[in-house]
C-alpha cells in the first residue's frame, strides 16, 4: 500500500490528530498562555458562511484553554501559521519534499497540488524551516574522521562598494563550505563570503571536535589545521591523486554530486538569500537517508517535528 494512501492525506480531521501527535506528545499546548494538557476540543464550530459556502466551513483541530480561555489550533506558532491551504495538502507537500532525492520544484509542487506557483514557492521555503535544525554536536568525537570540502554554486549578482564586478574566476560564485563526518553519515553546509583561512578556520572549529582527525584537499587556507585537530591530511588533486589509504574527501564530494545535480537540475536558480535553506533541505535527506535507516515515513515525520516554532512569513 503506497504511503500516500494514509488517511492524513486526504481527510483533514485526521490530518489535524496527526499533527497533533506529532507536536503535542504531552498533551495540547496553549501558544498563548504555554500552559500544557488544560484544554478541551471544540467540535461543530464553523466559520461564516460565504458566497462559495453559504453554511461556511467546518473548522478542524479547534481548542480552547482553560485557564486563558483563548481558542487556537495545532498551527499556531509553526510554518502552518496563517495559512489558507489544507493541512491535508501541507503534509502531501512535505512527504514530496522529503522523499525526492534531488528535491522537487516548486512549479512541480504548483502542478501536482493545484495551487497556486506563489503559494507552492512560499510553501516550500516554509518546510525548508522545518529541515533547519538547531542541534549541534561536534562532529569528529572520540577521534573521528571528519571531510572537509567547498563548492561553488549559482551567480553572487552583489557588486562591490564603489560599483565593480566581481572577480574572475569562481570570485562570482555562491560559496558553501561542507563538513561530513564518516562515523555517523552526517553533513553540515554553512554558505561563507569567500574562501579565505580567517573566514574558514574558525568555523571548523566550532564545528569540529578537538580529537577528530580532518581530510582535506591541499587547498591553502587547510593547511594550518594539524594545530587545530588531533590530525590533519590532505590529497593533492592538482597531482591527480584523490585517494590514499584512509585520505580522501570521497564522501563529501559524493553529497556534492546530490547537491548540484537537484540545484541545477531541479532548482536552476537560487539567490544568496535562500540558498541556507536549499543547503538545509539537501543536509536533512542525506542525514536521514535510507542508509542511516530512516525511511520516507520516518524522514516525513521527523521534519513535521521540526514544524514548531519556525514561523516564516513571506516578508522575511
Amino acid at each position: 500500500m503506497s504511503v500516500l494512501s494514509a488517511p492524513y492525506f486526504h481527510d483533514e480531521a485526521a490530518a489535524f490528530a496527526h499533527v497533533e501527535g506529532m507536536l503535542w506528545a504531552d498533551g495540547p499546548v496553549c501558544p498563548h498562555c504555554g500552559v500544557v494538557d488544560s484544554a478541551y476540543r471544540l467540535t461543530g464550530v464553523r466559520t461564516k458562511p460565504s458566497a462559495k459556502n453559504p453554511e461556511g466551513k467546518e473548522r478542524h483541530g479547534l481548542w480552547k484553554c482553560r485557564e486563558c480561555r483563548k481558542q487556537f489550533t495545532v498551527r499556531k506558532g509553526t510554518i502552518f501559521e496563517e495559512s489558507h491551504l489544507p493541512l491535508t495538502l501541507w503534509l502531501q507537500a512535505i512527504h514530496l519534499m522529503v522523499s525526492s532525492k534531488k528535491g522537487i520544484s516548486s512549479h512541480q509542487l504548483h502542478r501536482v497540488l493545484g495551487i497556486t506557483y506563489k503559494s507552492a514557492w512560499f510553501l516550500t521555503h516554509r518546510i525548508r524551516e522545518c529541515m533547519r535544525s538547531g542541534e549541534f554536536a561536534p562532529m569528529g568525537g572520540n577521534g573521528g574522521a571528519v571531510e572537509v570540502d567547498e563548492t561553488f554554486i549559482g551567480n553572487d549578482r552583489t557588486i562591490k562598494p564603489h560599483g565593480e564586478k566581481k572577480g574572475r574566476g569562481f570570485a562570482h560564485k555562491h560559496k558553501m563550505l561542507t563538513l561530513v563526518d564518516r562515523t555517523t553519515g552526517r553533513a553540515k553546509s554553512i554558505i561563507v563570503d569567500d574562501l579565505k583561512a580567517a573566514t574558514l578556520v574558525p568555523i571548523l572549529r566550532e564545528n569540529i571536535a578537538k580529537e577528530a582527525v580532518v581530510y582535506t584537499d591541499e587547498a591553502g587556507q587547510y593547511k594550518r589545521l594539524g594545530d587545530e585537530f588531533a590530525g590533519h591530511d590532505f590529497t593533492r588533486h592538482g597531482q591527480g591523486e584523490y585517494v590514499r589509504g584512509e585520505v580522501h574527501t570521497n564522501t563529501v564530494e559524493g553529497f556534492y554530486s546530490i547537491f548540484k545535480r537537484g540545484m541545477k537540475g531541479v532548482y536552476q536558480h537560487c539567490g544568496k538569500q535562500h540558498l541556507h535553506r536549499y543547503a538545509a533541505e539537501f543536509d536533512f535527506r542525506y542525514n536521514n537517508r535510507t542508509a542511516n535507516g530512516v525511511n520516507d515515513t520516518e524522514r516525513g515525520e521527523i521534519a513535521l517535528k521540526g514544524a514548531a516554532g519556525k514561523r516564516l512569513t513571506y516578508a522575511q
